[in-house]
């Protein structure tokens, strides 16, 4: 046979399809047709919402499983473009960075009930009478818990490049496009995937406040998990509860080996690091995927269209560049800048001061702040012992690839698990024992938010350099010292940077954490939480608006002198390389 004619029969056996190409293609059509079942509903009209409301029986589970997780995979599609495109200007851009890194501090730090009472009624008018505004509604909402960890996630691993890296990207004459595809967006994968894992657990938190909204006189409520545990929550169906989260455990688990631990296997490349890493997490879907042929065929024209637009030397528009013509920065453009920051802010303040004095006073200003203190207290104290807990438990899992593959799933469960859902044990043992609830309500705001401190300190160990663990063992560094010599430092950007949300969802839980419901019991905490989930439910636009003007403050001021000379301390003194 004839050399051209071997390597074109070798070509045509590739091409042949083999059995794992069935097997693949059968879980491809399978989760078209879920997806496209699932779209179809977001056609109706308002009417059938009426018609068919929630029920709890278990037979609706399955359904109500599949619409939760569509609005959460379409949320977590949007939270990573939001994070490509806000994270790459953030990091590259000073003056951008002046007014996007507090925007995104205050954009954390409102609540889920903040953004739903302004936006339920732009999305419904948007269709009006249809489902779809609703549903987008609601997409809005888990979207504004996911994006901002993610987006904070990518824009510390940016800034945290090794210098080393640098240099060959200007070694190598790379444009400003090919540098964000070739070393900013792989090294920052690792901790981004992490992120996007805790973010999609973290929609399970909100997801309740998502799926059965009510905002004064407008209640919509959406088919999905979250409007199943709101009614078995009002009702007092403790079976119902079980039955979901029974659901949400066996959907995190689908999703967990289809989708989250093939990209960590995937992403396990991208580790910075000079020596041969150890035991690699592995995947049985990505092997699946591995082992097909044609399927494999059919994605190569992908492959090299990817490729081919990642290679384009475009250069990158440089939004409000931070150097002159001479390299230094421009005072006067920097004066101009900044007096235009302060000149937008003065007006802003200005507007909302104008439409608060017309209906609220001094007095209620000093009680809303004092209740923000209070809420402030609780987070401090609930972050430090999350610290304490979850660090240590973090870096061992991190340094045990097998070990985190194993967690995975039990931490995404625990993450997703809904304040809500403890409100039974709570509500009756502080009524059994007449527990102060100022106290012991507490607890339920770190519930969900404690994750993102052990996720991306599970980032952070995973990609820690082997070589970097290999020269500490070589140099006999044991005990405090490892600790505080070798790995402290290598996680502390990511612990910052799972602290900084950690703190944010947290205010963004004392919305929930701070008013308790079980039935006809209702218990209510001291705080700025209960104050803003008061205010929503009665309409009151004006308290709504000072109790998230007070919040977004509060963590503003907070993120200002706590969290943020720990971020430019880890750029300075921490970075790889």
């Amino acid at each position: 046979m004839k050399p051209m004619d071997m390597r074109t029969a070798a070509i045509g056996r590739t091409l042949l399809p083999n059995v794992w190409d069935a097997a693949v293609l059968i879980l491809v059509i399978g989760a078209m047709v879920l997806i496209v079942y699932g779209g179809e509903q977001t056609t109706m009209s308002l009417s059938e919402l009426e018609r068919m409301p929630v029920s709890l029986d278990p037979s609706n589970l399955p359904l109500y499983a599949l619409r939760t997780t569509l609005r959460m995979l379409l949320a977590i599609v949007c939270s990573t473009v939001f994070t490509f495109i806000y994270a790459a200007i953030a990091a590259k851009s000073r003056r951008a960075e002046m007014v996007m890194v507090p925007l995104l501090d205050i954009l954390q730090s409102v609540p889920i009930l903040g953004f739903l009472t302004f936006t339920i009624v732009f999305f419904m008018n948007l269709f009006p009478g249809q489902v779809l505004g609703a549903e987008l509604a609601s997409v809005f909402a888990i979207f504004t818990s996911q994006a901002w960890n993610m987006t904070f996630s990518m824009y510390q691993s940016i800034r945290n490049v090794p210098k080393d890296l640098e240099e060959a990207t200007l070694s190598f004459h790379l444009s400003g496009w090919q540098r964000f595809w070739r070393l900013d967006v792989p090294f920052a994968m690792p901790g981004l995937i992490w992120n996007a894992m805790m973010s999609m657990s973290g929609g399970w938190f909100f997801v309740v406040a998502s799926e059965a909204i009510t905002v004064g006189n407008t209640t919509v409520t959406l088919p999905g998990v979250g409007s199943y545990v709101a009614m078995a929550i009002q009702q007092q169906d403790m079976p119902a509860i079980f039955y979901a989260i029974l659901t949400m455990l066996c959907v995190i688990i689908v999703y967990d080996q289809l989708l989250f631990r093939p990209i960590v296997a995937w992403a396990d490349k991208f580790r910075f690091e000079q020596t041969a890493s150890g035991e690699a997490p592995a995947s049985w879907m990505l092997d699946l995927f591995r082992r097909t042929r044609a399927l494999r065929a059919l994605t190569r024209p992908f492959a090299a269209t990817s490729r081919m637009i990642s290679n384009l030397r475009v250069p990158l528009p440089t939004l409000l560049p931070a150097t002159g013509s001479k390299g230094r920065p421009s005072r006067l453009v920097d004066a101009i800048w900044i007096g235009s920051i302060i000149a937008g802010t003065a007006y802003a303040a200005w507007l909302t001061y104008r439409y608060l004095s017309a209906s609220l006073g001094l007095s209620d200003v000093l009680a809303v702040v004092g209740d923000g203190l209070v809420t402030l207290l609780r987070v401090v104290v609930l972050i430090a012992l999350a610290t304490l807990i979850w660090v240590p438990v973090g870096v061992w899992i991190g340094l045990r690839p097998k070990l985190a593959e194993r967690i995975q799933p039990l931490a995404q469960f625990l993450a997703a698990f809904p304040a809500n859902l403890a409100f039974p044990v709570f509500v009756v043992a502080i009524v059994h024992f007449k527990l102060v609830a100022d106290i012991w309500l507490s607890p339920l705001m770190i519930l969900g938010t404690q994750w993102y401190i052990l996720f991306n300190v599970i980032a952070g160990a995973s990609a820690f350099p082997t070589d970097l663990r290999e020269a500490a063992s070589s140099f006999h560094l044991g005990g405090w010292r490892w600790w505080f010599k070798v790995m402290l430092p290598g996680i502390f950007p990511y612990y910052v940077t799972g602290a900084i949300t950690a703190s944010g969802g947290s205010w963004n839980a004392s919305i929930v954490a701070e008013v308790a419901s079980w039935g006809n019991t209702h218990l209510k905490a001291t705080g700025l939480g209960a104050y803003i989930a008061a205010a929503t439910e009665a309409g009151d636009f004006p308290r709504v608006v000072l109790g998230i003007a007070t919040m977004c403050i509060l963590v503003t001021l907070f993120n200002r002198l706590v969290w943020r000379p720990l971020y430019a301390f880890s750029e300075r003194r921490l970075r790889l390389g």
